[in-house]
């Protein structure tokens, strides 16, 4: 199922987009982080970062706060770093809706 949500984060339309990034972070949550960014979310979670809705850009910070909230995941914040997560963050921070500054903050907040 991970790698139909990864697609449907790819190609899906706004909704769809934001569902499956929700999708993602529970899967990271509850069954395993790792194998979410294995199977290739990370970039598609910063496109969405980039040029989401607002509800897409609130999800997709959810996303990559989930992945990286563990104590053993620091594989997973060099990714999302590498993958240009923070200037898209930040700018959410800055302009996003009360639900996207909030998911910013625990974003960057887990990155560091």
């Amino acid at each position: 199922a991970v790698e139909l949500l990864v697609q449907l984060l790819r190609d899906g339309d706004a909704e769809g987009k934001a569902q499956a990034a929700r999708a993602l972070a529970s899967l990271a949550i509850n069954v395993d982080d790792i194998m979410v960014v294995r199977a290739g979310a990370v970039d598609p979670l910063v496109q969405l970062l980039r040029t989401g809705n607002a509800n897409g850009k609130a999800e997709a910070a959810w996303a990559l706060g989930k992945l990286t909230a563990g104590i053993n995941d620091d594989d997973n914040r060099i990714a999302i770093a590498r993958a240009g997560a923070v200037d898209p963050l930040v700018q959410l921070l800055r302009d996003g809706d009360v639900k996207g500054k909030a998911e910013a903050v625990r974003a960057l907040t887990n990155l560091q």
